[in-house]
C-alpha cells in the first residue's frame, strides 16, 4: 500500500510540473502546503534510503544508490513553486518570503548539491558519493535552521 501511495504522490507531482507552474495550480494556501510537504516527505525518504550505505550499516549497492539518487534528482527541483507568497505555515517560516534571495541562494545550494551527487553516483565511487551525500544533508541542515520551525 505505501508504494502505491508513493506513486500516486509522485505521479500527481510530476502531472503538475508538467501542466507548467505548479504554483498556478494552487488556489488554497493550503494546496501549497500539501505539496511542498509530499516533495519534502519523498526527498526525506529517498535521501534517508542511502544513510545504512553512507555509515556503512549496510553493503554499498550501486544501482540501489543510483536508483535513489535519480529519484532525489527529480524531486530535486518540485518543491520550490509551492513557497507562493502567503502560503507561511507551521513550519515554513515568514523568513522565506522577507529573504527571498537567501531562500532561493539556499535552493540553489541544495539542488547544486543533487547534481553533484548524481554526478557521483554515476562514477560508483563510493568516497565520492559519501562526501556529496555529506553535502546534500548540509544544505538541507543550513535551509531548514533559517526558514523552517522546527518541529
Amino acid at each position: 500500500m505505501k508504494k502505491t501511495s508513493i506513486y500516486a504522490v509522485m505521479f500527481t507531482l510530476l502531472a503538475c510540473i508538467w501542466a507548467g507552474s505548479a504554483s498556478a495550480q494552487f488556489t488554497k494556501p493550503k494546496q501549497a502546503e500539501e505539496y511542498r510537504e509530499a516533495v519534502m516527505t519523498l526527498i526525506s525518504s529517498h535521501f534517508g534510503r542511502m544513510g545504512p550505505v553512507m555509515k556503512g550499516q549496510k553493503p554499498y549497492d550501486k544501482a540501489e544508490i543510483q536508483a535513489n539518487v535519480a529519484i532525489l534528482s527529480t524531486l530535486a527541483a518540485l518543491p520550490w513553486q509551492a513557497f507562493p507568497e502567503g502560503t507561511q505555515s507551521e513550519y515554513a517560516l515568514a523568513d522565506i518570503w522577507k529573504d527571498p534571495a537567501g531562500f532561493k541562494a539556499a535552493q540553489e545550494k541544495f539542488t547544486s548539491a543533487v547534481a553533484k551527487l548524481s554526478a557521483a553516483a554515476d562514477t560508483g565511487d563510493l568516497e565520492q558519493i559519501k562526501k556529496s551525500y555529506g553535502a546534500v544533508g548540509a544544505s538541507c541542515k543550513s535551509c531548514h535552521d533559517v526558514y523552517h520551525e522546527k518541529k
